[in-house]
């Protein structure tokens, strides 16, 4: 798309928002509002069981160490449902297997919580986060904090944060927001119940610096950067892309019909004796070869990162391992200043994680930031280098605090590389993946729409707000639904996926969270300067030198 062009049509869809009826916003809020309680589950629900990724007889896992909870009890009669214990207790992440119980299921949690919508039936790790941010919008505090409690009881229960709470999603959590959780519902709760507030930041904090502490230890740790990478404990495909049997035998036929350096990591020949598995397992097999313990071990990195998948770390992000990430290092920076605010508030010294934020910073300085591009980059361990792979994640510097002022100025500066009619595309990259160009996602819309807000950039991410917000609306006008994700070069919801998740999920928990945020950031009257606590970092004006 020509330069002119596109912003002749960010303008018209900027035009179509801020001229939306009232009528239709009032309907799309109404969705939402009524949304929480269509996407809720709880344990006294037989609508929470059921998983259509696998499409196998709903059970429900019990923590080995405990007992079953009286709301389970009639479960097998009412809901037709299998209740049993886990076989072990688990301390730590990875210290059960998957494989350890072969027939899959849900995991008990013990608080009601919102699911995203469709194929995604469970509660999962990032996507409750915006899901919170719309819950504490809409003043649904108690479900907000009920859902935290529940990431509470995964700690304590389960090893770790869960990328959802399914027994296959044993073996790797998802990106760290569970200090931002904390402490927006901490926020949120002050003013009219200050000691309640206070009793959720003393009950968090252990389970807080667990998660960290999970983040920062190997096999997290990126070598001897001082930072940290994704990483699956598991092996072999993942079990919950049975519902979409080609994934891996696509990757097969792209990566022989686009030979590079990826293929001899990626590839090697079946063995003559191999036959078609039938089982319900993806089938990984075509044409003579089948992918490589290696490349599973970066597809399943790529899922506890949140984005798959894309190309950013290699064809499918097929060496997600191998990289030092500028999203998931950004969000443990902000992490150790949220950890190192509630020992203030609760009278502790703080000292340590503020220098372990420290110390982050100047790493990810170092290693991650490109001046020649103005943007933060990931940064291979491998080949120790930096990518350069242009994607929206070096923009979360803007959202945790971590940029300067005049790294913030140059990444403003490099908005327009992602910036298209309906808003902020993933990538500069069109891999057909939907983590790349041209899809845009409702959570990294927001993280630098905010991030821009946080640093005084308000005019630029109130312009972002309207040209996404103007995308939800439109499409909303069509078919009365929200999307998990949306086409932002055409400004619309047709998505067409070359491989991977190629459905585009109604429901849907994060734009429903994200789309009341935008609308409270366009609605509110913009401040001269915006001026934030001193742990979000320096801000700028929009005409800073």
């Amino acid at each position: 798309m020509r330069p002119a062009t596109k912003r002749v049509l960010q303008l018209v869809f900027a035009f179509a928002c801020c001229t939306a009826a009232p009528a239709q916003q009032t309907a799309i809020t109404s969705y939402i509002h009524q949304g929480w309680d269509t996407l809720s589950r709880s344990m006294a629900e037989c609508a929470t069981f059921g998983d259509t990724k696998l499409n196998t007889k709903p059970i429900l896992y019990l923590a080995a160490e405990e007992s079953i909870p009286t709301a389970v009890q009639d479960l097998p009669q009412r809901c037709h449902i299998e209740v049993r214990h886990l076989p072990r207790a688990i301390h730590h992440e990875g210290d059960l297997s998957p494989d350890e119980t072969p027939t899959p299921g849900l995991l008990y949690l013990p608080n009601k919580y919102v699911v995203p919508g469709g194929r995604f039936n469970e509660m999962y790790g990032w996507d409750s986060y915006f899901i919170i941010l719309g819950l504490l919008a809409d003043g649904r505090v108690d479900l907000a904090r009920g859902m935290a409690e529940n990431f509470f009881y995964e700690i304590e229960h389960y090893g770790s944060v869960l990328n959802a709470n399914r027994t296959y999603y044993l073996t790797r959590s998802q990106p760290p927001f569970l200090s931002s959780i904390v402490m927006d519902i901490y926020r949120a709760e002050l003013p009219t119940h200050p000691d309640q507030a206070r009793a959720f930041l003393q009950k968090a904090l252990p389970f807080l610096i667990k998660d960290h502490d999970l983040w920062t230890s190997p096999p997290h740790l990126a070598g001897a950067t001082g930072l940290s990478r994704y990483i699956d404990l598991g092996h072999d495909p993942v079990p919950e892309m049975a519902d979409d049997s080609t994934y891996y035998t696509d990757v097969v036929h792209y990566l022989l019909a686009h030979p590079s350096s990826a293929n001899a990591t990626y590839l090697r020949r079946a063995p003559e004796s191999s036959q078609p598995d039938h089982s319900a397992a993806p089938a990984t097999t075509a044409a003579g070869y089948t992918l490589t313990e290696s490349f599973f071990t970066g597809d399943r990195a790529m899922r506890e990162s949140g984005f798959d998948t894309s190309f950013r770390f290699g064809p499918f992000s097929g060496s997600t391992q191998d990289y030092a990430p500028v999203c998931l290092n950004a969000l443990l920076y902000k992490y150790e200043r949220d950890i190192a605010e509630i020992e203030t508030i609760l009278g502790q010294g703080a000292q340590h994680y503020l220098s372990l934020a420290r110390v982050r910073k100047a790493a990810m300085n170092k290693l991650m930031w490109d001046d020649r591009a103005g943007l933060f980059m990931d940064y291979n361990n491998r080949t120790h280098a930096r990518s350069s792979y242009r994607y929206i994640t070096a923009y979360y510097a803007l959202w945790t605090g971590l940029a300067t002022r005049q790294q913030a100025i140059r990444l403003a500066a490099n908005i327009k590389l992602f910036e298209h009619p309906g808003g902020l595309a993933m990538s500069t990259t069109q891999s057909g993946m939907q983590w790349d160009a041209p899809f845009g996602w409702a959570p990294t819309n927001w993280l630098t729409i905010d991030g821009l807000r946080r640093y005084g950039l308000v005019a630029d991410a109130r312009r972002i707000a309207r040209e996404f917000s103007s995308t939800i609306e439109n499409n909303f006008a069509l078919d009365h639904t929200i999307r998990e994700k949306y086409n932002v070069e055409s400004a619309d919801a047709n998505v067409a996926v070359a491989a991977g998740y190629k459905a585009n999920v109604i429901g849907f928990g994060w734009t429903n969270g994200v789309y009341l945020q935008m609308q409270k950031l366009l609605t509110t009257p913009a401040p001269g300067r915006d001026i934030l606590p001193a742990h979000h970092g320096p801000h700028v004006s929009a005409s800073a030198p």
